[in-house]
C-alpha cells in the first residue's frame, strides 16, 4: 500500500473558545497546537502528503511550502474535512485527523495508520472515547466523516472498525494516546502536557507562564 494522504482541518486563531490558559493568547495557543499536530503528520513515514484545510492566514503561510493548504468553507468540521478530501485521490489510502492534537507523536500515528491498513474503513475514537480522532479508508470510494459530539458512536455504526480496540489487544502497542487526546479545554491540555506537547504549544505556554508548560495548565 502507498502512503497516506492526510486531511487535517484546523481553524487556527478563530478556534478553541472552551480553552482559557491564564497568561497565554487563545488566538495563538490555538495556531500553535494546529501547526505542532501538523508537524507530527508531517514526521510521520506513512504520511505521503498533509492536506491542511483551514481559514486562518498565518498557518496557511508558515506550511504552505510542506502541505497542500486548501480554503476552508467555512460550514462546519465535517464540510472542511470533505473539501480537503475533494483534492486528493480517491484510489489511494486517505484519512482524515482532527487540526487539535498537540501531543501528536509521529510514531503513535503510525501505529494507528498500519492497524488501519488492514481495514477497508476505520476510525480511532478520542481518549474519552465519544469522538472521534482519526478517520481512514483503504480502498476506492467515499469517506463520510460525521464528526462531532459522539462521533465515534455515528462512525461504529457506519461500518468503520474501532482501531483502539484492535491496537490494544491485537499488535502489543500501547493505546496511542497522542494520537487520541484532542484538546478543547484546559484539563485536556493538562492531559497533553503530561504526554508532552509539541514544540510550539510547549514554548507558548513558557513563554507567557515563565515557569513552564506543566505549571500554566495545572
Amino acid at each position: 500500500m502507498s502512503g497516506w494522504t492526510l486531511v487535517i482541518p484546523v481553524r487556527g486563531g478563530a478556534g478553541k473558545s472552551r480553552l482559557d490558559v491564564p497568561g497565554v493568547d487563545r488566538a495563538a495557543l490555538a495556531r500553535a497546537i494546529g501547526l505542532d499536530t501538523i508537524a507530527a503528520a508531517q514526521a510521520c513515514p506513512a504520511v505521503a502528503q498533509v492536506v491542511v484545510v483551514t481559514a486562518d492566514a498565518e498557518i496557511a503561510r508558515e506550511i504552505s511550502d510542506a502541505c497542500l493548504v486548501v480554503a476552508d468553507p467555512g460550514t462546519g468540521l465535517n464540510d472542511a474535512v470533505l473539501a480537503g478530501l475533494a483534492m486528493t485521490e480517491a484510489a489511494a489510502p486517505r484519512a482524515a485527523m482532527l487540526g487539535d492534537l498537540p501531543a501528536l507523536r509521529a510514531a503513535d500515528l503510525a501505529v494507528a495508520l498500519a492497524a488501519a491498513g488492514r481495514h477497508e474503513m476505520a476510525a480511532l475514537p478520542d481518549a474519552e472515547g465519544t469522538g472521534t480522532t482519526l478517520l481512514t479508508r483503504t480502498v476506492a470510494g467515499e469517506l463520510i466523516p460525521a464528526f462531532g459530539e459522539n462521533s465515534f458512536a455515528r462512525h461504529f455504526a457506519a461500518g468503520f472498525v474501532d482501531l483502539a480496540r484492535e491496537i490494544d489487544t491485537g499488535s502489543g502497542h500501547p493505546a496511542v494516546w497522542s494520537a487520541r487526546r484532542d484538546v478543547d479545554t484546559l484539563d485536556q491540555l493538562h492531559e497533553a502536557d503530561e504526554l508532552g506537547l509539541g514544540i510550539r504549544s510547549s514554548a507558548l505556554i513558557q513563554r507567557s507562564s515563565g515557569q513552564g508548560a506543566a505549571s500554566s495548565v495545572a
